[in-house]
């Protein structure tokens, strides 16, 4: 299981120690106090679909956004960017119960699953710019990476909206934060991804970032950086 309590500890040294931006004092303890967002999952079963995946999630994307491009973003802003980019998924998940035929005893069972209970429904990413400029201001580069950073899964670019790629172009944490948060996923989801063209789809962001760093492969599912477990 993944440890909840040292994800959460984690989690607050970061944002303490890289956010101190006016507001996002006030923002943290909204997340602590009157969200889920540490104990919920990142999806219903996707990716990360257990409690405490959410927190988990961002954790691993703010480790590769750091590792890659610190030296050329800065702290606060890719802090903010990874640590918020699914606040949206805080108070949006609920616990269910289905039957599932037992294939040993022929019996049916109650087993508890995810499923999406959204009381506040504003989109994804956009949803998360908004929750967080209730508390504090984001710069542009910030609100563009986490509002776009479903990338080509955006339900804007997959009904054949532009935006995501003139984000792309003008706003290069954009499109790093969107790789990173592709590679931080499980190695099943980043499967599926790849399944659904992904692969061709990072291959063309590439050309967004010149100076990329060669230290390994942008995008290996194998490669993605495990949760605290």
């Amino acid at each position: 299981m993944i440890d909840i309590a040292e994800n959460k500890r984690r989690f607050i040294e970061i944002y303490t120690a890289k956010i101190t931006r006016p507001g996002s004092a006030k923002l943290l303890e909204w997340l602590e106090k009157n969200t889920d967002f540490f104990t919920a999952p990142a999806s219903t079963r996707f990716h990360s679909a257990v409690p405490g995946g959410l927190c988990a999630h961002s954790l691993n994307v703010y480790d590769l956004l750091a590792e890659r491009f610190s030296d050329s973003e800065d702290a606060e802003s890719i802090a903010i960017s990874s640590l918020l980019h699914d606040i949206c998924k805080a108070n949006f998940y609920k616990e269910s119960t289905r039957n599932v035929k037992n294939e040993q005893t022929g019996s049916w069972e109650k087993v508890p699953y995810y499923t999406i209970d959204d009381q506040f429904p504003f989109g994804h990413g956009e949803k998360s710019v908004f929750l967080a400029e209730r508390f504090m201001k984001l710069k542009t580069n910030e609100a563009i990476a986490i509002r776009w950073h479903m990338g080509g899964f955006d339900d804007n670019a997959k009904a054949g909206g532009y935006s995501v790629s003139n984000a792309f172009q003008k706003y290069p944490l954009a499109v790093k934060l969107h790789l990173c948060d592709l590679e931080a996923t499980p190695p099943a989801a980043g499967l599926l991804f790849l399944a659904g063209g992904c692969k061709a789809r990072i291959a063309s962001f590439r050309r967004f970032l010149p100076r990329l760093p060669a230290r390994r492969p942008l995008f290996h599912p194998s490669d993605a950086r495990p949760a605290v477990f």
